[in-house]
């Protein structure tokens, strides 16, 4: 059965009329297929999702990445709910965050301390602020394409920012010490810090793993320069390792950011750091007025613990293998190439052969139309929550979807 979205539509048509594009953000249908995906959900659990037309879909956009154990989780809604009841925000904070503190401090190779936030993009910001409070220096270095939030140094947004916004930000491949040392030959003594994705994951590209020599390189730089290495990991962060990604890839950075996966779709980051930022780290004034909600706390605790005691990162592995391997033999069944890149667990696939995505879009069109929800041009997410038959039947309709980018191109 192909799917409709008459509900959708009809919800978007009134939503335009109140808010800017209807949905703004990452969330926009305008990046997808429109009208061959679902605008609006009902209800989520587990792997799965229902929009407002009833249609059911295997999910592996998970969010965009927050939901690792699955939509409705019990033993994390019940803490966040338990604690709720308590209070959520409240005049003082909670002991909580003392408690949840200490866990990540047991548990991330690189921390020592830990601020908490609500979003990646709060956290990246703070990490900036602590380096060049450290270094006193203001340059920032960062890679072409590479996503850190979309505050106007970040260089998302182009509409209303200025030059001055961008002044101190210099950009180099990701992945390319050499040119990482060309930008500071030119910028000697004035470099506070580079700041990276583990691996490269930009949008609209085939995602990079880094080379068995780019971290400790860019590590042994750093040190020489006496610049700061942070480490973007709220994409990454606990499904590759709970210890973090720069563990996995063999890199202790001096700051490192945390969010999405953290608490299982709760709305709470972290930045973490080692012991040299700490006295820097206690001098910057950062805060918001629901950094400290205790609920969401609640639920990071129970969501950490969960991770650990079922072993997240090797069942999101496992089921990511699975899929690739999937989608690679059907791929060449129907004589058509393709890239699967990335680590399994955070997936994404491309046609070998075109630069414009019609055939992702297709694909993924028609896997949106059959129930399962793939993004054509935004790398996917694995939960723990995902089965071996969601595998199964999401790899019967991919067979189908790859005939249908057969018919359409012919190769």
């Amino acid at each position: 059965m192909v799917y409709s979205f008459q509900e959708s539509k009809r919800l978007i048509s009134r939503a335009v009329r109140v808010i800017p594009q209807g949905i703004y953000g990452h969330l926009t249908p305008v990046i997808t297929v429109p009208g061959s995906y679902p605008y609006y959900v009902s209800r989520a659990k587990g792997s799965r999702f229902w929009d407002v037309d009833g249609n059911e879909f295997i999910d592996y956009m998970c969010a965009y990445g927050p939901m690792i154990l699955g939509y409705g989780h019990k033993k994390v809604d019940e803490a966040f709910a338990r604690q709720a009841r308590k209070g959520a925000c409240t005049t003082l904070a909670s002991p909580l965050s003392v408690e949840l503190a200490e866990k990540m401090v047991d548990i991330v190779d690189c921390a020592d301390w830990v601020i908490f936030a609500k979003n990646g993009a709060d956290t990246t910001s703070i990490a900036l602020v602590i380096a060049r409070g450290y270094t006193g220096r203001e340059k920032i270095v960062l890679a072409h394409e590479g996503y850190h939030g979309t505050q106007p140094w970040a260089g998302t947004n182009s509409v209303g920012i200025t030059p001055a916004d961008r002044d101190a930000i210099l950009m180099v491949p990701w992945g390319d010490s050499a040119a990482f040392t060309r930008v500071l030959e030119s910028n000697r003594g004035q470099v506070a810090a580079a700041m990276f994705t583990p691996y490269h994951h930009p949008v609209f590209s085939d995602q990079n793993l880094p080379g068995p020599d780019f971290w400790p390189e860019m590590r042994r730089i750093c040190d020489r320069e006496g610049i700061i290495l942070i480490l973007d990991d709220v994409r990454a962060g606990w499904r590759l390792d709970l210890a973090g990604s720069g563990h996995y890839f063999g890199i202790k950075p001096d700051l490192a950011c945390f969010s999405k996966a953290m608490a299982n779709g709760y709305a709470i980051s972290a930045l973490v750091g080692t012991e040299k930022m700490r006295i820097v780290a206690s001098k910057v004034y950062a805060t918001g007025s629901f950094w400290f909600n205790s609920p969401e706390m609640a639920s990071a605790l129970a969501c950490i613990d969960e991770l650990i005691t079922i072993d997240a990162p090797a069942i999101v592995r496992e089921r990511g293998e699975a899929l690739m391997e999937g989608l690679q033999e059907q791929a060449s069944s129907h004589g058509l190439s393709v890239t699967l890149s990335g680590p399994p667990s955070i997936p994404f696939m491309t046609f070998a052969n075109e630069k414009n995505f019609m055939r992702s879009q297709l694909f993924c069109a028609q896997c949106a139309l059959r129930g399962v929800f793939f993004h054509p041009h935004h790398n996917w997410f694995l939960s723990t929550a995902h089965t071996e038959k969601d595998i199964h039947k999401t790899l019967n309709v991919t067979d189908t979807a790859f005939k249908i980018v057969k018919e359409h191109f012919g190769y």
